[in-house]
Order: C-alpha cells, then structure tokens, then sequence
C-alpha cells in the first residue's frame, strides 16, 4: 500500500496525478492519502484539517484511494513515527512511503530519515525542477545501491527495505504554494482546476 504524506493545503490535480501514476508504475493496489495536521519543516501553519480533508476527498475520487487524517488520530507529527505506529497498527501490510523529487532532495534533512529508509520502500515521483537535485541528492548517493530501476520499479511494493525507485512523469506544474499565492484556496476553484474547467 502506498502512502502519500503532505499538507495538502490544498490538494491539486498535480497529487492526482502523481497517485494514479504511483499504483501504475510501482504495482500498488492501494494508496492513502495522509493529510498531516501539519508540516514540521514548514513555518506557516496549513488551512485546518477538515477543510483540507473535505477538498482532498471531493478532488481525489479513486476506488484505490483513500483520504485519511490517521495522523491526527495516532498523534504522530514525523514521518518515521508514523510509520512505526501504521507498521504496528496494520501488522502484515506492506507499506511505501511515495514522495515528489523536491522531497528526495532535501530528505536527509527530515527527523530520522535512515529509519524511514530501513522501515519501507520508497517510490520517488518526478516534478518539475527537481530532478536532478534528487538524483545528486546525499540520499540517492546513500542508497544508489538500493534503487530499482526500469521495469524492476513496478516490483517495489513488493521489495525489502532499503528499496527505492525514481520514476519519471509527463508533468503536471500545479503546486499547492501556487495556488495559495493566487487566492484559489477554495473547494470549487481546486476541483474545477483539477478537472481542466
């Protein structure tokens, strides 16, 4: 099962895409989306759970997603917490954590990072700008021995951590701080975005 951790403030058509291409490319028969209560690694908190929950829920309409706020309710606020506590809770599930190519590159400097490597494979999504910085990042150094590349991607669900794969993407530009920055912070604006009204 895949996860997909962010803010969400607010989802877009850019975390649809990503998703749809997630369950393709790295053979996962499920994803979660997990709406954190809140980003350590960000200053500004986000819009309020149940809104960001509520867009999520009305933008991302797949029978192989589901939109939860289980961090909230298992009160982790990291990454490898909550991992730990999903590992425990849902014993037998093989997890992996799915993250844009901006995270790759700057991942080393989320809380406890290895530990989130050893716990659960990990597919990389590319987006724009970020591809290289990912590829030359000190995690994909690290770890360059662990990564599945090529048709072995679709076999990540399945793969023992360390595992990782870098898959690229027909982009979608859209961003969560773009669209704060426009004003378009709104339910019907998002979806209506997404569905290219």
């Amino acid at each position: 099962m895949g996860l997909l951790g962010g803010s969400f403030d607010p989802a877009h058509a850019g975390h649809v895409h990503i998703t749809k291409a997630a369950l393709e490319r790295f053979g996962l028969d499920r994803v979660w989306w997990l709406v954190s209560p809140g980003n350590p690694l960000k200053s500004r908190g986000p819009a309020p759970i149940e809104d960001r929950m509520g867009r999520a829920a009305k933008l991302m309409q797949h029978p192989k997603v589901q939109i939860t706020d289980i961090e909230t309710r298992l009160g982790t606020r990291y990454t490898a917490q909550t991992l730990a506590a999903l590992q425990m809770r849902y014993d037998g599930v093989r997890f992996v954590w799915l993250m844009g190519a901006d995270n790759l590159a700057q991942f080393h400097q989320w809380q406890d990072w290895q530990e989130i490597m050893a716990r659960v494979p990990v597919g990389v999504l590319a987006r724009p700008g970020d591809r290289l910085a990912a590829r030359m990042s000190k995690t994909a150094r690290m770890y360059r021995e662990s990564r599945l590349i090529g048709r072995a991607a679709f076999t990540l669900g399945q793969a023992t951590a360390p595992a990782w794969s870098f898959v690229n993407l027909p982009m979608n530009q859209m961003s969560s701080t773009a669209i704060r920055k426009a004003g378009r912070w709104t339910s019907d604006a998002v979806v209506a975005d997404a569905s290219g009204a």
